[in-house]
């Protein structure tokens, strides 16, 4: 199981926040570059990256702390918010995004995430975000009527390199992971699942990797890493 620290980028900070709301932010660095070379040094193999602020307006809003992020570190990179088009898939796969991460297109226009695929086949992850059982976009602050299943269920087959569900009631809240929820879309779809929302534990990435059925890919680690509930040699060792 690949972990995946979290780097949530609002006005140029690395920040956490509260079920995505911006005005709950807590700030953990000030330097972003920093905080992702911190990552490499622990250990990690993967950096998650959201611009908090483009996810809710829509088109980049912390480019500098991104590509700062991009210069500091040489492990892979999936970033996400804010990127709503094919151009701005292309300019960040060139500067050297490794997954670029795709949430309210998979909604509004799915067709776009499918062409992004096939021009950069496993390069694009969808983002299914569930508040309530819903699929939640514009970063979080509107809700559609479809469910995850049938969200991700759009993109079997189209060369997505993964699906990234994260649990809006449990995020920023180090509650536990819904390891039955990641579960069930798992089952259900052929794309690799990576679980975020909630992680508060170790032994929530031994509960994701102990469940039957399909394996989970992923887990993001979020807050519980920053207020060192987590250590990150003990939960590689556990994810490995």
């Amino acid at each position: 199981m690949i972990l995946y620290p979290a780097i949530d980028l609002k006005d140029g900070q690395c920040v956490r926040v509260l079920h995505g709301d911006l005005s709950t932010a807590t700030v953990f660095n000030t330097s972003p570059a920093a905080q992702a070379a911190s990552f490499v040094e622990a250990g990690f193999h993967w950096v998650h990256v959201v611009d908090l602020n483009g996810a809710v307006q829509g088109r980049a809003i912390n480019e500098q702390a991104v590509e700062a992020i991009l210069q500091a570190v040489s492990i892979p990179i999936q970033l996400g918010g804010g990127i709503r088009n094919l151009k701005d898939i292309e300019r960040w796969i060139e500067a050297g995004v490794s997954r670029v991460i795709l949430g309210t297109i998979a909604v509004t226009k799915p067709e776009v995430v499918k062409e992004a695929a096939l021009l950069w086949p496993e390069q694009i992850a969808v983002s299914v975000d569930v508040r309530a059982g819903k699929v939640a976009t514009q970063g979080w602050t509107e809700s559609s009527d479809l469910d995850a299943v049938t969200v991700a269920k759009r993109f079997e087959d189209a060369g997505v390199g993964a699906l990234i569900i994260t649990d809006i009631d449990r995020d920023g809240t180090v509650m536990g992971f819904n390891v039955e929820a990641f579960g069930a879309i798992a089952d259900a779809v052929a794309i690799p699942v990576i679980a975020a929302g909630g992680l508060a534990s170790v032994q929530d990435i031994v509960k994701l990797k102990a469940r039957s059925g399909v394996p989970i890919a992923g887990a993001v680690l979020g807050r519980a890493l920053y207020n060192g509930a987590i250590s990150p040699e003990e939960a590689l060792k556990v994810a490995a």
